[in-house]
């Protein structure tokens, strides 16, 4: 079995459960707004909890604003270890669209109003949410890093960038995690994975599960998770818990039997020769 725990790099860099928490669905449709039954949500962050998973992933773009809203209303005071990470960088204007904002001012207030919906003094890890075409990226990251040395932020995370992007932003200020999309069906950032490992940062794959058409009749996902009696998602999960010690997923989900499956498949096996079937060439 791979390791179950990440060690963020730096002094006394805290130690997670390598399945996380995508908190992107617990708000409603198109990610917008209040989902239709709040006290539900509030209970999945909760069971989130009681099973063991003390990283969250969100966003102030989620809802906007309602998915850091209904962690504070379900979980704050937060238990002990548990690491909430946010990211700030991307507006959602009233069309429900995603639209890159990446100046310092912006991620200055952004974070500020993070730290108030979550309840806290400082944020775990703070991410930009993606680069902004429009700004200097290195102006964003010195952004970051002024936020790090005012205390308001304790670690500082890509999302969405390329492996020279992160050599930049690590050239200003240090970097602990990248989050890019991966799953079997989506491996173009196996670079990024690959720098990720080699620098000993975590990797966080977003929509780790991938379509729905991975998990079809004839797949291999399909097919091995038939041959161990488990679900085709678990056996998606499995794969990137094996790729690398340095990936942890943030499977989201907004029902609590789906939440419990996901975790399940921390407790998944996958052999040598069912990564060849899945694919495992990604770090070289």
């Amino acid at each position: 079995m791979p390791a179950l725990e990440f060690t963020f790099p730096g002094p006394n860099g805290p130690t997670i459960n390598r399945m996380g928490f995508g908190a992107m669905r617990v708000c409603g449709p198109r990610v917008w707004g209040m989902p239709a039954d709040p006290e539900g949500a509030r209970a999945l962050l909760r069971r989130v909890v009681e099973l063991g998973v003390n990283f969250i992933d969100t966003a102030d773009a989620y809802g906007p604003g309602t998915s850091e809203q209904l962690i504070a209303e379900a979980l704050h005071p937060y238990p002990k270890g548990m690491i909430i990470a946010t990211k700030g960088g991307i507006l959602r204007p009233p069309d429900k669209s995603w639209q890159s904002d990446a100046r310092p001012e912006y991620l200055q207030t952004a974070c500020e109003a993070s730290l108030k919906r979550l309840k806290i003094e400082c944020i775990d890890l703070y991410q930009l949410h993606a680069p902004d075409d429009s700004v200097r990226f290195e102006d964003s990251i010195k952004a970051l890093a002024r936020l790090r040395e005012q205390g308001k932020v304790r670690m500082v995370g890509l999302s969405n960038v390329s492996v020279a992007q992160l050599e930049v932003a690590e050239a200003i200020v240090p970097i602990v995690s990248v989050q890019n999309r991966f799953n079997l069906g989506d491996q173009s950032h196996a670079e990024v994975l690959a720098a990720c490992d080699r620098k000993g940062i975590a990797f966080l794959p977003w929509y780790p599960l991938g379509s729905g058409v991975l998990t079809k009749p004839g797949t291999a996902a399909a097919q091995i998770a038939d041959e161990l009696g488990v679900a085709p998602g678990q056996v998606a999960l499995a794969w990137l818990l094996h790729l690398s010690p340095v990936v942890v997923p943030i499977p989201g989900t907004s029902q609590i039997a789906h939440l419990e499956q996901n975790l399940g498949a921390t407790k998944i096996e996958l052999s040598a020769a069912h990564m060849a079937r899945l694919g495992n060439s990604q770090l070289g």
